[in-house]
C-alpha cells in the first residue's frame, strides 16, 4: 500500500497493490505542467486506488483532445490520472510516500526533451510513446521566443513571462517540499534578480501558495491549467523560476544537487553535478 498527497495536504490518496510501471516523461506538456525537465509517472491497477478524504480542492485542465492533467486548487500540486477506459490510475511519483518497489523503466518523449537536461542513467529512450503503450502522440507546437531572450509561459498559454539579466543560479531540489510541490523526482529551479523579470499576461491568474511554517517556501502556478510559474520575492530581489516553465535557455546549466538527503528512495542521481546533503555553502 502506498499512499500520496498534494502539497497543502488537501488531496490524500491510496494506492493499493503492485505498480505495474515508472516511467520518466519529457514531454513539453509535462514540463509545463510540472516546472521540471521531466515528470515521472506510475501506473497501477484503478481497482486499488481510492481518494481519502475530500476532492472539492481537484481541478481538471483538459490539455488535449485525449489527454487531461488535474491538480490541487490551493497548492497547485499534480494528482493522479485516474484512467478509466484503461483500468489504470497514473500517479506522479512526486506525491508518494516511501519506495515504489519499483524504479523507473524508461524515458518517453525524449524527442521534446529540454536541451539543458541531460539523460545519463542508461535507461531505455523512446521518441514517443514507447511501442507496448499503443498510443500515438499528439502534436504540440512549441512557443516561440525571439533569440537573445529569456521568456516562459504555462501550458495553456494564459500566464507568460519575461526575464532580462543573467541567471544567479540553477539547481536541482530533492527536498520533499520540492517534490511534493513539483509532483516530481526533484524540482529544478532557476533564480534571477526580480528587477529583470516581468508578467507579459496573465499576472492575476497567477495562483501563489505559502507553505505554513515555512520560511520562504511556496509554489505559484496557473488558476487555469495548474503549470508551475516564477515565484516573485520582491522584498530579496529574487525570483524563483521553474525551470520546466521556460520556453527558452535558461542561460546556465545547474551547479548541482541539493537537499540530497531528502531523495526520493526510487531516483537515482547518474550525473556529475556536485551534491549537498542540504543547501550547498555560501560564497
Amino acid at each position: 500500500m502506498t499512499e500520496g498527497r498534494c502539497l497543502c495536504g488537501a488531496l490524500h490518496y491510496q494506492i493499493d497493490g503492485p505498480f505495474i510501471d515508472v516511467v520518466h516523461c519529457h514531454c513539453s506538456m509535462c514540463r509545463k505542467h510540472h516546472g521540471t525537465p521531466f515528470a515521472t509517472w506510475a501506473a497501477a491497477p484503478l481497482s486499488g486506488f481510492r481518494w481519502l478524504g475530500d476532492t472539492s480542492t481537484l481541478r481538471t485542465y483538459q490539455s488535449s483532445a485525449k489527454g487531461h492533467r488535474d491538480f490541487c486548487s490551493v497548492c497547485g500540486s499534480v494528482a493522479p490520472m485516474l484512467e478509466e477506459a484503461a483500468g489504470m490510475v497514473i500517479a506522479p511519483a512526486g506525491n508518494l510516500t516511501g519506495d515504489l518497489g519499483l524504479r523507473p523503466t524508461k524515458h518517453m518523449f525524449v524527442g521534446s526533451k529540454a536541451a539543458w537536461y541531460p539523460i545519463t542513467d542508461g535507461l531505455p529512450q523512446f521518441e514517443e510513446y514507447p511501442p507496448e503503450f499503443g498510443m500515438s502522440a499528439t502534436p504540440r507546437e512549441p512557443v516561440a521566443v525571439p533569440a537573445g531572450v529569456t521568456a516562459g509561459s504555462c501550458l495553456c498559454g494564459d500566464v507568460a513571462y519575461e526575464i532580462t539579466g543573467t541567471p544567479l543560479r540553477m539547481y536541482y531540489c530533492h527536498c520533499s517540499r520540492c517534490r511534493q510541490g513539483r509532483s516530481a523526482a526533484h524540482g529544478a529551479n532557476v533564480f534571477y534578480q526580480a528587477a529583470g523579470f516581468r508578467w507579459i499576461r496573465g499576472a492575476d491568474q497567477v495562483q501563489d501558495y505559502a507553505l505554513p511554517g515555512a520560511q520562504f517556501f511556496g509554489t505559484a502556478f496557473c488558476r487555469r491549467c495548474g503549470s508551475e510559474v516564477p515565484r516573485v520575492n520582491v522584498e530579496r530581489n529574487v525570483v524563483s523560476v521553474p525551470a520546466g516553465s521556460l520556453d527558452s535557455d535558461p542561460g546556465m546549466a545547474p551547479n548541482g544537487h541539493i537537499f540530497v538527503d531528502s531523495k526520493a528512495p526510487w531516483f537515482d542521481i547518474t550525473d556529475d553535478l556536485p551534491q549537498f546533503a542540504e543547501m550547498p555553502p555560501r560564497r
